[in-house]
């Protein structure tokens, strides 16, 4: 489904990513293992083609279609979304409308569904709006609610249980089996190691490169004995060629 080869990106004088190369599965969940300031989010960023984050070389594919320089918009009609850390800060939109603003489909009832998948509760959010009432994990989990209810072909889930709580972190990882049970596809970019045991392959990122590709077991396992104890963080060791 999801072509990765060679990406290089700048954003200054900065090398965010360094030949990032990896493919991604139709019906696969994909995980993106790295500590905090690796490179995860940048690549994300640039998957979804956000602005600032256009590739210096390399190339994306997707289902056999160039996307490497496509904008948001257009990766959005082909079904990638994303739900980012930060969650998108719309205001005054009905939550029940904010959830349904990408679904083919349509109707209350459909996103009471969706909003009790994610654990809110509906006599509580069915007439609340998106607003500076609600805390970062309602935005997180409303957004959540909101890319399931798109039935995306590719969903790109950045820290997707972070400031959430626990019975909700459940939910977060029910959804993405979902996602995978109707034969889309999910890339879950991570720092926790206990998040991507969900995954059917992972890649570990250290310095935008992603150092390690392979079974979830194996990547968790030198990210635990290697990277989350590393003395020089994000400058990965001569090992393996890197």
């Amino acid at each position: 489904m999801l072509k990765i080869e060679n990406i290089n990106l700048k954003r200054g004088e900065k090398q965010i990513l360094k030949d990032v190369s990896f493919e991604v599965a139709d019906g696969e969940i994909f995980g993106v293992l790295g500590t905090n300031g690796a490179g995860k989010s940048s690549l994300a960023y640039l998957l979804m083609g956000s602005s600032g984050y256009v590739p210096d070389s390399g190339k994306i594919t997707f289902n056999g279609i160039d996307i490497t320089h496509k904008t948001i918009d257009e990766r959005a009609r082909l079904g990638i979304t994303m739900a980012w850390q930060e969650p998108a800060r719309f205001e005054g939109i009905p939550i029940m409308d904010f959830i349904l603003l990408g679904s083919k489909e349509k109707g209350h009832t459909l996103a009471e569904g969706y909003m009790d998948s994610m654990r809110l509760t509906v006599s509580e959010y069915r007439t609340r709006q998106v607003d500076k009432t609600l805390s970062g994990g309602e935005r997180k989990k409303i957004e959540l609610a909101s890319v399931m209810a798109m039935k995306p072909k590719l969903a790109i889930l950045d820290e997707p249980d972070s400031g959430i709580d626990m019975l909700s972190q459940e939910a977060v990882i029910a959804m993405i089996r979902e996602i995978k049970n109707y034969g889309g596809s999910v890339i879950l970019v991570t720092h926790d190691e206990e998040v991507v045991k969900i995954a059917d392959r992972a890649a570990l990122m250290c310095s935008g490169i992603t150092f390690k590709v392979g079974e979830p077991k194996e990547i968790i396992e030198y990210y635990k004995e290697h990277c989350k104890p590393c003395p020089t963080k994000h400058y990965p060791s001569k090992e393996n060629g890197k």
